[in-house]
């Protein structure tokens, strides 16, 4: 399924959802409501001239009932929603997990951590946090509201028994949920169904209270003990049964949505086998997948496989693994490799870490990158190719950090070096404006990061156009990580440095939102979806500066913006003077409420502004791709269609 396509069905899967989730409430509120009047029949019915239906009737009785449970429900997903605003670090540590320190030595870990930056330089993505479970089962997951909050949490059974193809099959796999919305989608199951959840955790307290009463009072017992102790019975048997309806829709949904993240993750690595291994030595493990985590199950429709044991029939959130491996490979016989707790042997290719791009294929995809030629054989429009990566952008991706300064590959795992790489990128490059930037940042910079861009000054001058993007994509991590403190100074430094640029273009303005949104997090656009006509003055503003970062010739950039212009049929004129930073801010603001359909538009028109004299420049490809990300549109990065 293409990138806008999954969005759509996400956000309607989301809908039905909510509206299935809907209707178990409204069951719960009915049982819930016969079990009170119930219990009021009992307590008051007996009463002489009392009207048991009357009582139990009662408007205001049922009216309260109704109410309670709505607000139980409600106020039960919104704390546990807010208890997950953090994002996927919420959930890794809710489950044990421990982040992996950027400069770790540890090769298992160190391996994981090339894989995912591959994965996410290759995609388009930022780098998410990254995780390590402690615990002996195969397993991994995807977790956050947006690909800037995301984190990736793999079990340290999988990052010792998988082979570097079958772990980056496992990989691109979780990162098929975050380019296809599932992630988002799974975010606000865990909410909706923690609601749910909390009726039968009011029962389990009743019931725990009328035990200490019965404790206290010994053989003073009456009828309300008896009633309150049936009430307490009543909503855990409310809160089970809506739970399992809840279970069986998340389950339902999941498996499904495990299937087109298998064939996606095929597609981007173009290797059926890496994943179908990793699946075979989940069935070989002795512990399987298992997590044995106590909060284990409320995440398990995250998970690469299924995680907890008693998920089973309707209630599994997978598929039976023999399943999936066979509609990977039609043709396997059943056999499963010997299991193994851990690969000793370090001597294999595939665990070698990173795995460098020395062949031909990576080289010349990593000049294709590099020098945005690719764009030119996209053919039909780059939007077909949005959140769809292949192997040829891995091998890209593999190529770029096998060129790039190890000193600069170093600093980037490391907290103080890393926003020095930061500040070296986003500075100008004409003497001036570096001098004038230095200066600005004296006073507001760290003395560590001041002394570390000092020492990276030489290899920062080296940097080329097409490796600054995935230098900002792995610097990101370590910038999420930061205090408070420390992160209102880096956006001091940030408005600095912008400040005290010469001659701002629109490439630094893409590259300081790309640092400024990547670190602090995506605020998801809200209100209706826009068609183009009305944001007309916005696509004019962007398509404009895009044409003038291709060209200083008012002719070239206006034969440019004309071409983009024509594929959007929209009458529109070209902005002959640089547009302001806030300027530009707002009007991708703008953009991004625009539907998916003509986002797409938008950004075939823009390939056509780039590439209309058949000639790419660098950072007439990094503005694109920039452009793309920050339009929530990830572009692969070598966007060749096939």
């Amino acid at each position: 399924m293409d990138f806008f396509g999954a969005q759509a069905q996400a956000r309607r899967l989301t809908l039905w959802l909510v509206f299935l989730l809907l209707v178990a409430v409204i069951g719960m509120v009915v049982v819930t409501v016969l079990v009170v009047t119930l219990a009021v029949a009992l307590l008051d019915g007996g009463q002489p001239g009392a009207d048991p239906l009357a009582l139990a009737f009662d408007p205001l009785l049922l009216g309260g009932v109704t109410l309670g449970v709505l607000a139980v429900v409600s106020a039960g997903s919104l704390a546990r929603h807010m208890q997950l605003r953090a994002g996927g670090a919420a959930v890794a540590e809710a489950l044990g997990g421990r982040p992996i320190n950027a400069d770790t030595r540890d090769p298992d870990e160190r391996r994981l951590l090339n894989v995912v930056e591959e994965m996410a330089i290759a995609s388009g993505l930022p780098v998410p946090l990254v995780y390590v479970l402690e615990e002996e089962g195969i397993n991994a997951f995807a977790a956050g509201h947006t690909p800037q909050d995301a984190a990736i949490g793999v079990t340290r059974g999988a990052i010792q028994s998988l082979s570097r193809d079958e772990l980056q099959g496992v990989v691109a796999h979780e990162f098929s949920h975050v380019l296809h919305g599932d992630m988002r989608l799974n975010m606000r199951l865990i909410a909706l169904l923690y609601g749910i959840l909390v009726i039968g955790l009011v029962g389990r307290m009743l019931l725990r209270g009328t035990a200490t009463r019965r404790m206290v009072r010994g053989s003073r017992q009456n009828n309300a003990q008896v009633v309150l102790l049936g009430a307490g019975l009543a909503l855990m048997l409310v809160g089970f049964i809506g739970t399992l309806c809840g279970n069986l829709i998340k389950a339902a949904v999941s498996r499904q949505r495990e299937f087109l993240a298998d064939a996606s993750a095929v597609q981007y690595t173009r290797n059926p086998a890496g994943l179908a291994g990793a699946l075979k030595r989940v069935a070989a493990h002795a512990q399987g997948s298992e997590l044995r985590a106590a909060q284990a199950e409320e995440f398990s429709h995250l998970y690469f496989g299924r995680g907890v044991s008693g998920l089973r029939g309707l209630t599994a959130t997978h598929p039976p693994l023999a399943t999936r491996i066979r509609r990977l490979e039609p043709e396997w016989d059943g056999e499963l490799p010997e299991p193994r707790q851990a690969l000793d042997d370090r001597t294999d290719e595939a665990l070698q870490a990173p795995r460098t791009a020395t062949a031909a294929t990576a080289a010349a995809t990593a000049t294709a990158a590099v020098t945005g030629s690719a764009f030119l054989a996209t053919g039909g429009g780059v939007s077909q190719r949005v959140g769809e990566p292949r192997d040829a952008d891995l091998e890209g991706a593999r190529g770029i950090l096998a060129e790039i300064d190890p000193r600069l590959l170093e600093a980037v795992h490391e907290p103080y070096a890393a926003r020095a790489v930061i500040y070296g990128i986003l500075m100008g490059a004409e003497p001036e404006s570096r001098t004038r930037q230095r200066e600005a940042l004296v006073d507001a910079a760290m003395p560590e990061v001041l002394a570390e861009l000092e020492r990276l000054d030489q290899p920062l001058r080296d940097v080329l156009p097409g490796q600054r993007l995935a230098l900002i994509e792995l610097c990101l991590p370590m910038l999420r990580q930061l205090s408070v403190a420390q992160y209102a100074r880096l956006h001091e430094c940030l408005e600095r440095l912008m400040a005290a640029e010469h001659r701002p273009g629109a490439l630094q303005w893409a590259l300081h939102r790309l640092v400024t949104v990547g670190s602090q997090g995506a605020t998801l656009p809200r209100g209706r979806r826009l068609p183009l006509a009305q944001a007309g003055d916005a696509v004019e503003l962007l398509l404009s500066s895009l044409a003038l970062a291709g060209s200083d010739e008012q002719d070239r950039a206006r034969a440019a913006f004309d071409k983009a212009a024509e594929r959007l049929d929209m009458n529109l004129t070209l902005r002959p003077e640089p547009a302001s930073p806030q300027a530009l801010d707002d009007a991708l603001a703008r953009c991004r409420r625009l539907a998916d359909t003509e986002r797409a538009r938008l950004l075939d028109a823009m390939l056509d502004c780039v590439t209309h004299d058949g000639h790419v420049a660098p950072e007439e490809a990094q503005l694109l791709r920039a452009v793309a990300w920050s339009l929530g549109c990830p572009l692969p990065l070598v966007t060749v269609q096939n």
